[in-house]
């Protein structure tokens, strides 16, 4: 079983101090690497998606969130208002509402929908001191989230959609959900009353779940307080279970910020708004890898792809320009020169990393590299520009293999 804070300090990828406070992580390099990483591979897939990115900052006014709805059913969770100017402004606790006003900046015709934005955001939560922990529960977040604006006709469709987004990126992280929860409202005030809006988006979200064949399990007092949700819950090394992924159908702000489109019939109608994201929080996704992978993450996400192995110091020299070649092609490569160990140390040390090039002094004359995968196997010295090419594909694919063909152990 691993935990990822242990991890995280033992690997030099994140850390805390209590002059910064609890709950805010901040990242070391090889951190930051993985990462950067994890969110360049995300907006990539959105983009293939038919995602177009936006900004938005993270203040917002206080009567934003009253519009939202934030104020009267989240506001425990949010951070006190801070004066400015004559006016409340709040640290935002998500994204939702500022889509809704980009939306809002010009109008729409029913020819430009599904209209889907996605944004890698910062987000705030006022989470008390007793629940936070390492890198599950945090007060600042970096939030995969997007809103597809859509004609209810098309709602379906675009849920669907965005589970088979998020079941693609499970396949590159290497993750497994352990189940599929249609969370839904509960007994309490925290919810929107509006019952038949509420029986709209559960009926869709069901009709999705089943026809995309995965099973799940209905829950009451889960859903958000605008809406129902598909949430794709994940295990740590303990069962114990948290939501990685949402899709979430929600009728009510786009009433509340009197969203429309022009349709067909030249009249003003009521876009759908489908909240998603693949993989939720970026602090948690990273926890969850930590957790799965032990550290040996997939070579594509590694913070290090290819440690350099000069045998002696008269190879430094090729292994460095090996290193070079490496990052020219956009892979993370380090060298670690004899002065670091032995051979065998300076191998055990890099132990978690994808790829271990090992160049003696036939490797340094003939421009070629030994290759050793993280897995134990060991390949026969090849021309260097071959492996370059191996690695880079299989890295660019975000495959989860090590080498795609078979390799002698």
């Amino acid at each position: 079983m691993h935990d990822h804070r242990r991890l995280g300090r033992e690997l030099g990828l994140f850390g805390t101090d209590p002059l910064i406070g609890a709950g805010l992580p901040y990242w070391l390099p090889d951190g930051a690497a993985l990462r950067h990483t994890l969110e360049e591979y995300i907006r990539e897939a959105e983009c293939r998606a038919g995602y177009r990115h936006v900004s938005s900052p993270v203040l917002g006014k206080r009567e934003l969130y009253e519009i939202s709805g934030h104020w009267d059913h989240y506001r425990d969770d949010m951070f006190p208002p801070m004066d400015l100017g004559g006016e409340q402004v709040v640290l935002r606790p998500s994204l939702c509402p500022h889509h809704a006003l980009i939306y809002r900046s010009r109008s729409h015709s029913y020819r430009e929908l599904p209209l889907r934005i996605a944004e890698l955001g910062g987000m705030y939560r006022s989470e008390l001191s007793g629940v936070l922990g390492g890198l599950t529960r945090v007060r600042a977040i970096q939030l995969n989230d997007a809103h597809i604006f859509c004609a209810e006709e098309q709602v379906a469709d675009e849920a669907r959609d965005a589970l088979e987004l998020i079941s693609r990126a499970y396949r590159a992280l290497g993750i497994v959900p352990v189940r599929y929860r249609l969370s839904l409202p509960g007994a309490g005030g925290k919810y929107v009353a509006d019952p038949a809006m509420w029986e709209r988006a559960a009926t869709v979200l069901r009709d999705v779940l089943d026809r995309s064949g995965v099973p799940y399990e209905a829950v009451a007092g889960e859903a958000a307080f605008y809406g129902p949700k598909i949430d794709v819950q994940i295990a740590d090394g303990a069962g114990r279970e948290a939501t990685l992924s949402t899709v979430q159908v929600d009728f009510h702000q786009p009433e509340r910020f009197d969203l429309h489109y022009i349709g067909a019939d030249g009249a003003r109608h009521r876009p759908v708004m489908v909240h998603r994201s693949v993989i939720g929080s970026v602090e948690r996704a990273v926890a969850q890898l930590l957790e799965v992978h032990g550290g040996a993450f997939p070579a594509w996400l590694a913070p290090v792809q290819l440690a350099v192995l000069p045998v002696s110091e008269a190879e430094v020299p090729a292994a460095e320009a090996f290193a070079r070649r490496c990052r020219e092609r956009g892979l993370r490569a380090e060298l670690a020169g004899p002065r670091e160990g032995t051979l065998g140390a300076r191998i055990r040390a890099a132990r978690l990393v994808p790829y271990q090039a090992v160049i003696g002094a036939r490797e340094a004359a003939d421009d070629r590299v030994a290759l050793r995968l993280r897995d134990g196997r060991r390949l026969d010295a090849r021309p260097a520009t071959e492996v370059l090419d191996r690695v880079a594909g299989l890295a660019g694919a975000h495959s989860t293999k090590l080498w795609d063909d078979p390799v002698p152990a």
